[in-house]
């Protein structure tokens, strides 16, 4: 990389506020109250991100009686919730390829509950009125190199032979370039009907309200220290209260589970994104891109970008750093070598953009698991459950694993509780220094794999087999 490559692309920099664009907003809504008093209910739900709110909001949805209390330990949708980049997928797994490696037997149920659950979210958010910028626009996966191309057309065959390629289209290079004008694309997949882009605070937001206005009890600035059972139920403790509820919905993901035995099950893994300022017409024109599609690239190492409703562009995805010992802190929020690097890649995709710049860069922790898609579980005699390793995908994969929440609560046998998706776990990480190194070796052995046409080494081929990896 050239020095005046790298001053150019860092000064589009210069001006970015370190926080995330989607919470930067004057419109974000006051924080409920924290709970300064005992409480009893009949569910509990722990998070404010769309693990719980989904939990909460379902709950009253199939029993309006129901007394539901959600609490969260800072505010709502203030972690993965509001820092994404706002994808809303259909796919339950992680995309197709994961899920038909995983759960071949399975994949047209998994399929048909994805879609299933993408138009229930759909719904949620016009019956509830959540004004989220919500567009069914669908996504592309675009090719950056001859092999990425021919790899895009032989899976979209394979796909359409096994019934699985329903309204998605292949594009060659010159029609994937009149959707979205770059070029470095070679050609994509057009996946027309299965993925939403919206804007993840203000989801988020708005199902909070749709829960207050169902009769949640929403505190929020108040984590949940501990889990124990009591009596016939189990009881949490926070900072200034306790709660006693008949049930418990944990919904934590990334930070540390009341299930001490879950805790194995998830790494963080920090994902970074920038935003740019507003696009002018003329830039618009440049880029094409009328259909509003949200984009990601076929690397192993790969970038997602869309379009926001006010025609900037996010820009995020390619390194995925997991720090030592998995810990989860503030200042692995912001890492402007990151912000760097993706501006430079920015440029590289969409060169007519010379010249504009970069309004906010921020991070946040994704809750890894070792198969890339949620699990699921139950603890203390049915009266908890959990969900978690949504793997960056949860925008909408979280609504459907709030469902199975609910199903393994009321202790019901259901065409989602019978799945083996569900039924059996991932393998756990091992301990430090074994996960971090497995996970770097990874990583170098992934970006190795994108500079050399895709070849996988021993190593990735090994954790193939195992049924392992590390999504970057």
């Amino acid at each position: 990389m050239a020095p005046s490559a790298m001053n150019q692309w860092t000064r589009s920099l210069s001006d970015a506020q370190p926080v995330p664009y989607w919470l930067d907003d004057p419109g974000r809504p006051r924080p409920e109250p924290a709970l300064t008093t005992s409480e009893t209910c009949d569910l509990l739900v722990v998070g404010g991100g769309y693990s719980g709110l989904w939990t909460a909001l379902i709950a009253k949805e199939r029993d309006p009686q129901r007394d539901v209390v959600l609490v969260e330990g800072r505010e709502v949708g203030w972690a993965a919730s509001g820092r994404n980049g706002g994808f809303c997928a259909a796919s339950l797994t992680h995309g197709l390829p994961n899920g038909l490696t995983r759960w071949p037997d399975e994949i047209h149920k998994l399929q048909e509950l994805g879609d299933r659950n993408l138009d229930a979210i759909e719904a949620a958010v016009a019956r509830h009125s959540i004004d989220c910028d919500f567009e069914r626009t669908g996504e592309i996966d675009v090719a950056t190199e001859a092999y990425q191309a021919r790899e895009l057309r032989e899976w979209h065959e394979e796909t359409a032979r096994r019934g699985l390629a329903e309204g998605v289209e292949f594009l060659d290079a010159d029609a994937v370039r009149e959707q979205v004008d770059s070029p470095t694309f070679q050609a994509g997949l057009w996946d027309r009907r299965g993925v939403a882009m919206l804007n993840p605070a203000k989801l988020a937001w708005g199902l909070k309200r749709a829960c207050v206005e169902l009769g949640v009890r929403v505190y929020e600035h108040t984590p949940a220290l501990t889990l124990k059972p009591y009596g016939p139920g189990m009881a949490v403790r926070t900072p200034y209260g306790r709660i006693r509820a008949r049930r418990v919905a944990l919904g934590t993901n990334i930070f540390p589970n009341l299930v001490r035995r879950v805790r194995s099950y998830t790494v963080p893994v920090y994902d970074y994104a920038l935003m740019t300022e507003p696009l002018t017409d003329g830039q618009l024109d440049s880029i094409g891109w009328k259909n509003r599609q949200g984009l990601g690239d076929s690397a192993n190492q790969f970038h997602y970008f869309r379009l926001s409703a006010d025609n900037r562009i996010l820009w995020g995805g390619y390194d995925a750093i997991y720090p030592y010992g998995g810990r989860v802190r503030a200042e692995y929020d912001d890492r402007p070598e990151t912000y760097a690097k993706l501006a430079g890649h920015f440029f590289t995709c969409f060169p007519q953009l010379e010249g504009v710049r970069f309004s906010h860069a921020w991070g946040g922790a994704i809750d890894t698991c070792s198969r890339f898609s949620a699990f699921f579980g139950s603890a203390h005699q049915g009266k908890v459950a959990y969900a978690a390793g949504y793997t960056g995908l949860g925008v909408g994969a979280t609504r459907f694993g709030a469902e199975v929440m609910l199903d393994l609560l009321a202790g019901e046998r259901t065409e989602r509780t019978e799945l083996e998706m569900v039924r059996r776990k991932p393998l756990p990480f091992p301990p430090e220094p074994f996960a971090w190194t497995g996970i770097a070796l990874t990583k170098w052995s992934l970006a190795r794999a994108d500079a050399q046409g895709g070849r996988r080494n021993l190593w990735l081929r090994t954790m193939d087999r195992l049924g392992l990896g590390f999504d970057s």
